[in-house]
């Protein structure tokens, strides 16, 4: 495999106030990686910066086989966002806008299709009409995250994308995140708040303090003792990582369904 995205001593700044400071990091073709650290370490200005939205005060960023427009990008869920006055259709057609110029004020053929296309692998085909607002969470996610595939097809970018949703629409995500990564081969960089839910879903860790604190396999992760002093020591060591993760996800999403409450000892608290 090759790099796909490539962190060149990349510096952010806001004003006077170094937010990130001289990162350096390579995340390959189809890999599955999240950013992780405490509050205020300048994950999301990291991502903010990679997508385009914040330019780098020092360093670089390069792309390998495309440009910043053909990222897919799932921001944080905002107010605004939830209350997007569009129908859903509408939403995610504004994903295609980046790859492929309009004639006038209307989407092309292919435009249509591909977001026809998301929809549909989304399940949300059946709420096409709907007003954006009027959806659940869960399902304003899924139509986000629609939009962000109308954009991509190598490298979606998302910030925290479970931080509002329940524990069983947070599965779902994670299912369907899994699945791109697997079958489409997307390659995914994830912010998240939750580590124990990172080490479980991702392949590669990024571990952020303003500067990047560590970078590599999740398993190698635990072995450190920033994994310990983010955990308090107490956190388990899944050896069956990544798809056996999943497969764990998958256990507690059926019992949920069933109305068992009760988690056992050593199953994923991600959830």
């Amino acid at each position: 495999m090759s790099a796909i995205l490539e962190v060149k001593n990349l510096t952010v700044r806001y004003e006077r106030h170094v937010a990130v400071e001289n990162v350096s990091f390579s995340i390959e073709e189809g890999d599955y990686a999240a950013i992780i650290g405490e509050n205020g370490s300048g994950k999301s200005t990291l991502v903010k910066s990679l997508v385009g939205l914040i330019p780098p005060f020092a360093g670089e960023i390069v792309m390998h086989g495309m440009e910043k427009r053909e990222i897919g990008y799932l921001p944080q869920s905002t107010i605004v966002q939830k209350d997007f006055p569009a129908s859903v259709t509408e939403v995610v057609l504004t994903g295609c806008l980046g790859n492929e110029r309009r004639i006038g004020p209307f989407y092309t053929k292919k435009q249509k299709k591909t977001a026809e296309e998301n929809m549909e692998l989304l399940g949300i085909t059946p709420f096409a009409k709907k007003s954006f607002r009027a959806l659940s969470g869960g399902q304003q996610q899924r139509v986000l995250l629609a939009r962000a595939l109308c954009a991509t097809k190598k490298l979606l970018i998302l910030d925290e994308p479970a931080s509002v949703l329940d524990p069983v629409v947070t599965h779902d995500l994670y299912t369907v995140l899994h699945k791109l990564n697997r079958e489409r081969g997307i390659t995914v960089l994830m912010v998240s708040h939750d580590i124990h839910c990172a080490l479980e879903q991702a392949k590669t860790i990024l571990h952020m303090g303003r500067s990047l604190l560590f970078c590599g396999t999740a398993d190698a992760y635990y072995d450190t003792e920033l994994y310990h002093r983010m955990t308090g020591s107490c956190g388990e060591h899944f050896a069956n990582h990544g798809h056996m993760g999943h497969a764990a996800l998958e256990h507690h999403h059926a019992e949920h369904q069933n109305g068992d409450n009760q988690t056992e000892r050593g199953e994923s608290t991600c959830m």
